[in-house]
């Protein structure tokens, strides 16, 4: 018990970090972006998707664990890519543009516009240390729409992970 206390402390520490030093992050690799200040707005989604709120709020908390689930493969990914590169093997990014391209579909529908730029680099750009950047720019830019709902999606993701 005091063990799953702990961690539940240490998760929570974990993304008001992230969350503090996001802005910072964001400013430093993705200035050109100008996405640093970004605040989401349910708003404008609820207008030009004729969605109610409530329903947009749920499609944000499924975007948010969507991308915190794909995080861990985005990063498979790039190391598989790195591997590749070391072997001097042809590098293909197929499998990395794919979930790019899935991810950017709903931040684009859902009009959230610092993910949707983060993401149509991961789609393009081959540079694999820069995409393991724009990785944890999306990390950031997910936890910061709904902090509660990225703490809760971590829990799932450990839970699911000790099974």
């Amino acid at each position: 018990m005091e063990k799953r206390l702990n961690q539940n402390i240490e998760l929570r520490r974990s993304i008001q970090k992230l969350i503090s030093d996001g802005s910072l992050f964001l400013e430093k690799y993705f200035k050109e972006f100008d996405i640093s200040n970004y605040n989401y707005s349910v708003n404008e989604a609820v207008i030009e998707l004729g969605l109610d709120e409530e329903t947009v709020d749920i499609l944000i908390e499924d975007y948010i664990l969507q991308i915190l689930k794909s995080k861990i493969t985005f990063y498979k990914y790039i190391q598989e890519l790195k591997k590749d590169g070391f072997e001097n093997k042809t590098l293909d990014y197929t499998n990395l543009r794919n979930l790019a391209h899935k991810n950017f579909g709903v931040a684009r529908n859902l009009r959230i516009k610092d993910s949707a730029k983060i993401l149509e680099d991961l789609m393009v750009k081959d540079d694999l240390d820069y995409l393991r950047t724009c990785v944890k720019a999306l990390e950031i830019t997910a936890v910061k729409l709904n902090p509660l709902c990225a703490y809760e999606a971590l829990k799932l993701i450990e839970v699911k992970n000790t099974l």
